[in-house]
């Protein structure tokens, strides 16, 4: 058994996925959901590299079978290095957590986080376009 960032898992399909994002879409991402009324479940844990370059959203497992937004990515963590306080394994060493996992936090839920980032990009885009 191995003790994921949410909890205890009892084999690799019970690890959460990572959705991976530019940081600019994923900020405006989670400033979305944390304000829809309609995302009762909000925003779950969030991880940052020491780049600055990405986001990285848990979801739930499965998610990566079916994800196809473009420019994103999904993978199958399978529980690797999922402990509490702790970024993932291989990750770098500034890598830490936006929002850090806590006991109780629900993972992201995937289609409200593909209409959040599909709303960010419009906003970008718009707000590129405006200069």
């Amino acid at each position: 058994m191995e003790n994921s960032a949410l909890g205890t898992a009892s084999g690799p399909g019970a690890a959460p996925d990572l959705v991976t994002v530019p940081t600019r879409q994923g900020l405006e991402a989670v400033d979305i959901i944390r304000r829809a009324a309609v995302s009762a479940a909000g925003v779950g844990p969030v991880l940052h590299d020491g780049s600055g370059d990405t986001l990285g959203f848990l979801v739930p497992p499965g998610t990566a079978d079916a994800w196809d937004l473009p420019g994103s990515a999904c993978t199958q963590t399978n529980g690797r290095g999922m402990r509490f306080g702790e970024p993932p394994a291989g990750s770098t060493p500034s890598t830490g957590w936006l929002l850090p996992p806590e006991a109780g936090d629900p993972v992201t839920d995937p289609e409200v986080l593909r209409a959040a980032l599909g709303e960010a990009a419009r906003l970008i885009e718009a707000a590129d376009n405006c200069r």
